[in-house]
């Protein structure tokens, strides 16, 4: 999915894991350890440069190189027999990205508060920081596919926010700005959402679409955009109001896309396109035609290629016809 920078609006708290005092020498744990992987902090040898073994005493640095590259957390325990393949898998296509993405490799027996932190209710669960915020991944097995596809998706959101670091051959700490720059109406809207001016960022986008309607990037940034400000508009206590109106009110346009947004922002993709094409379904006239522009913004926002989408796709075409 274009895992939306959505999730960088910060639904998970961190603060409390980021104060926390370092631990005495020889405190915590290191991960399933892959051949040569060196454990305890970001500054470890050559042999597998793009992978760190967390620690309550190395989190604050890998939350702060987030903010250069994309740092992709595996939460793992050794009583989960499949934790110690997919930490495995997961270090061998980050290698492959090349510096542009960082491993942690998290053992939730040892560093129960991050379990706690990003509400992990299984494992292994895979999470990322952008900037300091989490953005949910997956949970349990991934075939590599998948997981290459949700990693390019990531790497769109960390761009969009900013963050486009390229890790040197010295790994973490050495991170180096990638040379090419944006369209002049990209680099735009990147810097309206960094500001968190999200009307600003959709203004930007809408033009580059003007000039070059053929512009992908710029539609699938204008849907993440608008997503993010209808998000931003909710209060937490709106959002509660929202999802009780919701399940009392199955045919309430505003409610049903209210709560897709939200669905769809916090990582259940197939339940928030699902509502749409259920409402869909279940409607005519005006409003299942605004139903259906929403889902295909979604769709965007998603990514076109998602498996997840081609479902949803399916699903709206037999409703539809």
């Amino acid at each position: 999915m274009d895992l939306s920078a959505l999730n960088l609006r910060g639904a998970v708290d961190l603060s409390a894991l980021k104060q926390r005092p370092a631990p005495p020498a020889g405190a915590g744990g290191g991960g399933p350890a892959a051949p040569g992987a060196a454990g305890g902090g970001p500054d470890h040898n050559a042999a597998a440069p793009l992978r760190v073994d967390v620690t309550e005493a190395n989190f604050q640095e890998l939350v702060d190189l987030s903010a250069q590259v994309p740092v992709v957390v595996a939460l793992w325990a050794a009583y989960s027999p499949g934790s110690a393949q997919l930490v495995d898998v997961l270090e061998q296509i980050v290698d492959s990205y090349e510096g542009r993405l960082v491993l942690g490799a998290a053992d939730i027996e040892a560093f129960p508060q991050l379990a706690q932190a990003f509400q992990v209710q299984a494992v292994p669960t895979a999470v990322a920081l952008v900037k300091g915020q989490p953005v949910p991944l997956f949970q349990g097995g991934a075939e590599e596919q998948q997981v290459r596809s949700l990693f390019d998706e990531l790497l769109k959101v960390a761009a969009a926010n900013g963050v486009t670091g390229r890790l040197g051959a010295g790994g973490p700490g050495s991170a180096e700005p990638e040379a090419p720059p944006l369209p002049p109406l990209h680099q735009k809207a990147f810097d309206a959402i960094e500001a968190g001016d999200y009307a600003g960022a959709a203004a930007a986008y809408r033009q580059a679409l003007i000039e070059m309607p053929a512009d992908a990037e710029a539609k699938a940034g204008l849907a993440q955009v608008e997503l993010m400000g209808r998000l931003q508009a909710l209060s937490a206590a709106e959002t509660e109001a929202v999802r009780g109106r919701a399940a009392e009110e199955p045919d309430n346009l505003e409610a049903q896309l209210a709560v897709a947004d939200l669905d769809v922002a916090g990582g259940h993709v197939e339940d928030g396109l699902g509502r749409i094409v259920t409402f869909i379904g279940r409607n005519f006239g005006p409003e299942r035609e605004t139903a259906r522009v929403r889902l295909l913004e979604l769709f965007d926002v998603v990514g076109t290629s998602d498996e997840r989408v081609a479902k949803a796709r399916q699903n709206l075409a037999r409703v539809l016809f």
